[in-house]
C-alpha cells in the first residue's frame, strides 16, 4: 500500500502582509501537490504562521493590541491571500496552539533527559532605554569584516559574514538608537555537535537533499557544528520554558514544531492517525519546501530535534532561490516589495502562478520578476497559445457547430499524430513535475499548443465549414480534445483554468490518466471568454500602487529605485559596453533539437533548443541564408541564455545564438568541443 505524503512550506511571520516573495514557495508547493493529487497519490499540505518572537510583541503594542490579537488579524489576512491565489492547504494553523506547546515542550524535555542540553551565562546586547535584551536584528551597526555601515546584528548584507551582534562596531539599538549596554543571563543550549555522526548519516542520504544543498550542509558539519542558543529572556512572546517564568523557547525552536502541530489538529479534525505522520517509522513521507536562507535550521537543527525526541524525520527537504524584482533583491525590511493583495486588486492570479512555473526549475536558483518578460509569456504563450487554441476550438463549434463534438476528420494524418503523442507527452511532463522541473513541464506543454494551433490554422474548419460541416466539426473536436488535454496537463499551475474547461465540456474533475483519452461526443457549454490578455497598464498600475505603500522617504527612493533598475539587453546600436555590462552575458552550451524555416521570413530559424538544467527554449535566429535547418539539428551552439524574451511576429525568441562573419549569407557558428554538455557555462 501506497505510503501518505506530508508535505509543509515554511511558516510566514505573523506581522506582515504575504508578498510576492513568499508566493514563490507557496506556488511552487502548491503545483506539486496538486500535481501528486492529480497521480492519485494520498497527500496532506499543511503550514501554519509563525507567531512568537520579540517583533511581534512589539508590533502589537505599537499597534496597541495584545499579542494574540495582533497575529489573529494577520493569521485572516495570510489565509485570505492565498486562498485568491489558489493556494489550498489541508488545514492552515497558527504556532501560538495549545497542541504546539506541548509538542515543544516533549521535545525540550527530551532533548534535557538524554544530555543534549547544556545551561550556561551568555553575555548580551541589553538596551537600558527599552529595558530588554535585544535580538540580532535589533541592533544595528558596522560589519567588525569589512567595515559596511547600518548592517543587521547578525549579518552582512555586504560580505556576508555572519557574527555576534556583540562583535558590531558603533553598535545601536535599532528601537531608540541607544548605544546596547553587555549583560548576562543564562540560557540553554543545544550541543549539536552530539548529533554530528547522525546528520553526517542522515544528510548523506541519496535523494534527500539537492547536491548543491548536500555539499554546503556536508561542510558545516566537517567545519564543526555549534552551540544553538534555544531560550530568550523575558520579556518575550513565546512558550516559557517548562518550570522557568523567566525564560521563553527561542521562536525558531518552535517554528517548525509547528508542521507537527498543525498535522495533529489536521488529524483531530478529519479523524486520521497521527501517528503514522510523526510517530511510526516507515509511516508517512515527509516532504518539506524551504528558502536557501533557513537551510540551517531545516538540515541541522530541526532532525536533531526529532530524532532526539523520537519523532519522524523528514525525507525529503527541497530547496529554492529567492525571488528577484527587475533584478534587484526583494527586501521587506526595507520597503521594497509587492504585496500580495496589491498583485491581486490588479491583475489574475493565474497570471503570477504561469510566470513563476514557467521559470521554477529544481535548481537552487533565484528567480527574476520582470515585468516585461512576465507580459511577453503570459500574452505570447498562455494567452496566444494554450486559451486561443481552446477560445478557437470551442468558440467555433458552440457558436457555429450547434455545440456538438463530433469525430475527428478521416485521414487526417497531422490530427492523429498529435493526438497519439499525447500519452508520451503525458509522461514526460509528468516526469518533470515530479523532479519539480516545472519550467520544462509548461515548455512541453505550450509546445503541443504552438503545433496545436497551427494545425487548427492550417486545417481552417471555418473555410472547410462551407462545404463540409462535419469535416469542420471533427477538426474542432481535435482541438477541443487538445485544449482539453492541454488544459489538464497545466491543472497544478492554472486550477482555475482547467475548471472552466471541464464544466465547458461538462466533465468532472480530470485525472493525469484523462489526458490521453478523447472526447468525440457531448455538448460544448456555452462559451464565454477564458481569459484576457495582460494588459501592461495593469502592471504600471500595481507598480505605483507598490509605491504608494512604502512609508519614508528612504524607502520610497530604494522602491523608485527598484522600479527603474536596468536589466541586461543587447541593444545593437551601442557603440560600446564596459566589462561589467560584457560579462553579465550568461553564454551557454545549446544542444540544437529540431529547427525550421518561419513562414513569410527571409532571414529566420526557429530553433528549439535544450539549455540542460535550464530547460528548453524557442529561438529565432537570423541565420537562414547561411544554413539549412536540417544542417542544424544535433549541433551545439552558444546560446546567450540571459537575455530578456523578445515578442516578435512569429512568436517569443527566448535567447540568442551567436554567429559571426562578413555578411547574412556568409556566417560561422563557433565550434565547441564534443565533451559540452547542453547548459555548461561558457567562460
Amino acid at each position: 500500500m501506497p505510503r501518505p505524503i506530508l508535505i509543509t512550506s515554511a511558516l510566514p511571520y505573523a506581522n506582515g502582509s504575504i508578498h510576492l516573495g513568499h508566493l514563490v514557495e507557496y506556488l511552487q508547493t502548491d503545483i506539486y501537490v496538486r500535481f501528486l493529487r492529480m497521480r492519485g497519490e494520498d497527500v496532506r499540505y499543511v503550514c501554519a504562521d509563525d507567531t512568537h518572537g520579540t517583533p511581534i510583541m512589539l508590533a502589537a503594542a505599537k499597534a496597541g493590541v495584545t499579542p494574540e490579537e495582533f497575529i489573529g488579524r494577520w493569521h485572516l489576512e495570510h489565509q485570505k491571500d492565498f486562498e485568491d491565489f489558489d493556494i489550498r492547504f489541508d488545514h492552515y494553523s497558527t504556532t501560538h496552539s495549545p497542541e504546539n506547546r506541548r509538542h515543544a515542550h516533549h521535545i525540550f524535555e527530551q532533548l534535557r533527559a538524554k544530555g543534549y542540553l547544556e545551561k550556561r551565562p551568555v553575555e548580551q546586547t541589553y538596551c537600558p532605554h527599552e529595558q530588554m535584551f535585544l535580538p540580532d536584528r535589533f541592533v544595528r551597526g558596522s560589519c567588525p569584516r569589512c567595515g559596511a555601515a547600518d548592517q543587521y546584528g547578525d549579518s552582512c548584507e555586504v560580505c556576508s559574514a555572519t557574527y555576534e551582534p556583540t562583535d558590531l562596531q558603533d553598535a545601536r539599538c535599532a528601537l531608540c538608537g541607544t548605544p546596547p549596554e553587555r549583560r548576562v543571563s543564562e540560557h540553554w543550549f543545544v550541543r549539536l555537535a552530539l548529533f554530528r555522526e547522525f546528520l553526517d548519516r542522515w544528510t548523506s542520504a541519496p535523494g534527500r537533499l539537492q547536491d548543491y544543498v548536500r555539499n554546503y550542509v556536508q561542510r558545516w558539519i566537517a567545519e564543526g557544528l555549534k552551540d544553538w542558543d534555544i531560550t530568550r529572556d523575558a520579556p518575550y512572546f513565546g512558550f516559557h520554558v517548562p518550570g522557568e517564568e523567566q525564560l521563553f523557547l527561542y521562536v525558531w525552536m518552535d517554528a517548525p514544531i509547528g508542521y507537527i502541530a498543525a498535522t495533529e489538529q489536521l488529524c483531530h479534525r478529519t479523524g486520521q492517525d497521527f501517528d503514522q505522520y510523526w510517530r511510526q517509522r516507515d509511516g508517512a513521507r515527509i516532504f518539506h519546501f524551504i528558502g536557501k536562507d533557513i537551510i540551517y535550521f531545516h538540515t541541522l537543527f530541526w532532525p536533531a530535534m526529532l530524532e532526539a525526541a523520537g519523532y519522524n524525520l523528514p525525507e525529503e527537504i527541497y530547496v529554492h532561490g529567492f525571488l528577484t524584482i527587475e533584478g534587484r533583491k526583494m527586501s521587506k525590511s526595507r520597503g521594497t516589495f509587492l504585496r500580495a493583495r496589491t498583485w491581486l486588486d490588479h491583475l489574475d492570479a493565474g497570471y503570477l502562478r504561469f510566470y513563476y512555473a514557467s521559470k521554477l526549475t529544481a535548481a537552487v536558483e533565484d528567480l527574476d520578476l520582470s515585468f516585461e518578460e512576465l507580459a511577453n509569456r503570459v500574452n505570447a504563450e498562455l494567452v496566444n497559445k494554450v486559451v486561443n487554441l481552446a477560445s478557437r476550438s470551442l468558440q467555433f463549434i458552440s457558436k457555429r457547430l450547434d455545440g456538438r463534438l463530433g469525430p475527428p476528420p478521416v485521414d487526417d494524418a497531422r490530427a492523429a499524430r498529435l493526438l497519439a503523442g499525447l500519452p508520451a507527452l503525458a509522461r514526460r511532463v509528468a516526469g518533470h513535475y515530479q523532479a519539480r522541473e516545472f519550467s520544462r513541464a509548461v515548455r512541453e506543454i505550450v509546445t503541443l499548443a504552438e503545433e496545436a494551433n497551427l494545425y487548427l490554422q492550417q486545417a481552417a474548419p471555418w473555410e472547410v465549414q462551407k462545404r463540409d460541416p462535419e469535416q469542420a466539426r471533427g477538426i474542432c473536436a481535435v482541438g477541443v480534445n487538445l485544449s482539453r488535454a492541454i488544459a489538464t496537463m497545466l491543472k497544478p499551475v492554472l486550477p482555475r483554468y482547467a475548471r472552466t474547461i471541464e464544466e465547458l465540456l461538462g466533465l468532472g474533475e480530470q485525472t493525469w490518466d484523462d489526458v490521453g483519452t478523447n472526447l468525440w461526443e457531448g455538448q460544448v457549454g456555452s462559451f464565454e471568454r477564458l481569459l484576457d490578455r495582460l494588459d501592461p497598464a495593469a502592471l504600471e498600475r500595481v507598480r505605483q500602487d507598490a509605491l504608494a505603500e512604502q512609508h519614508g522617504a528612504g524607502a520610497e527612493k530604494e522602491t523608485q529605485a527598484m522600479s527603474e533598475q536596468e536589466t541586461y539587453t543587447v541593444d545593437p546600436l551601442a557603440d560600446e559596453v564596459d566589462i561589467d555590462g560584457f560579462t553579465r552575458s550568461d553564454l551557454r552550451v545549446a544542444l540544437v533539437q529540431a529547427a525550421e524555416i518561419v513562414p513569410d521570413m527571409k532571414k529566420l530559424l526557429r530553433l528549439r533548443v535544450s539549455l540542460g538544467p535550464l530547460g528548453e527554449r524557442t529561438i529565432f535566429a537570423g541565420i537562414r541564408k547561411t544554413f539549412a535547418p536540417e544542417s542544424l539539428v544535433g549541433k551545439k551552439l552558444i546560446c546567450v541564455a540571459n537575455l530578456k524574451p523578445r515578442t516578435m511576429k512569429c512568436g517569443v525568441s527566448e535567447g540568442m545564438i551567436l554567429a559571426t562573419g562578413p555578411d547574412e549569407e556568409h556566417l560561422v557558428l563557433p565550434e565547441l568541443p564534443a565533451t559540452a554538455r547542453p547548459g555548461d557555462r561558457l567562460r
